[in-house]
């Protein structure tokens, strides 16, 4: 069996591309799942179970009042092992190919309206001192490029072209994209970077964004940036990184962007490929965005 969960982690990390984190949920999950079965049936190996066995578990997780969408999340982590069993040639039917997710509730993600934005941004217009001028770009950078939170906090000072007015961000399975970044936010590189050369003590030299410690920026705390400045403008229920994201991609799709050119600046696994801008150059893709993104008609 450990064997099989190694090969199975080699499995994600290297043929999937799965990040560290999405590799450890999956890992979690099935050891959950192995010590549940060890101790209800006394069996180690969970190679061989079958439905019956999985769906006394899922009772459990209800009984222990999980959620369904947790429920469903630790289903995925097992379909995806039982796969990789089946891909390997060492199960012949997978336990859970009759399964059905358990029912959701649909949960609707609202946008921040172009006036919550402005006020936002209105509110920062004249940034003093690396805190504020930091803040100021990660808000832009989030509404204009409809980068993702991990991207912003793994993009690096190289992948930083302020003369050519792109960030190149590594997305999911490690799939790199190029954006376009308008001049109303490129232009304010240069002034973060002039603050960012004043802090003491850098660490991260490598990362582009950093607290005033001169650390690396985690998830909680570019969450918390975005919530606290959010909050004084908007009655949302939430206000986050994701919702910066939504909103860039709602109203860029409002001002009559192309569908397929936004999921390629979103980085979508739909439209991802070796070469990421299948149906149109960077040149068109700047053009259409330039041409539809608020930001840049005001």
């Amino acid at each position: 069996m450990t064997n099989n969960k190694n090969a199975f982690k080699d499995y994600l990390q290297l043929e999937k591309k799965y990040s560290p984190h999405t590799v450890n949920a999956y890992l979690n999950d099935i050891n959950y799942f192995e010590s549940f079965n060890k101790n209800q049936f006394d069996q180690e190996n969970i190679d061989k179970v079958n439905y019956s066995q999985i769906r006394s578990w899922i009772v459990s997780l209800v009984d222990d009042n999980v959620s369904n969408v947790s429920v469903n999340r630790k289903m995925q982590s097992l379909k995806a092992y039982y796969k990789f069993l089946l891909k390997t040639k060492q199960i012949e039917v997978s336990p859970l190919l009759k399964h059905k997710a358990l029912k959701t509730p649909k949960t609707l993600q609202i946008p921040f309206s172009e006036k919550e934005i402005d006020e936002v941004l209105n509110q920062m217009q004249n940034p003093v001192g690396f805190d504020e001028v930091r803040d100021r770009l990660i808000i832009d950078l989030f509404y204009t490029t409809g980068i993702r939170r991990t991207e912003l906090i793994h993009l690096k000072i190289e992948n930083v072209n302020i003369s050519n007015s792109t960030i190149k961000v590594l997305g999911k399975r490690n799939k790199e994209r190029i954006l376009p970044v308008l001049p109303i936010v490129s232009k304010q590189f240069s002034c973060y970077i002039n603050e960012r050369t004043h802090l003491e003590n850098v660490i991260n030299l490598d990362f582009f964004f950093l607290t005033k410690k001169g650390l690396k920026l985690n998830d909680s705390f570019v969450y918390r940036l975005i919530n606290t400045y959010f909050s004084t403008v908007s009655e949302k229920v939430k206000k986050s990184p994701h919702i910066l994201r939504h909103t860039f991609a709602t109203h860029l799709l409002n001002n009559g962007a192309d569908l397929n050119s936004v999921k390629e600046l979103l980085g979508h696994s739909s439209l991802a490929s070796t070469q990421i801008y299948t149906h149109s150059s960077l040149s068109e893709l700047k053009k259409v965005y330039e041409d539809a993104h608020p930001r840049n008609q005001k």
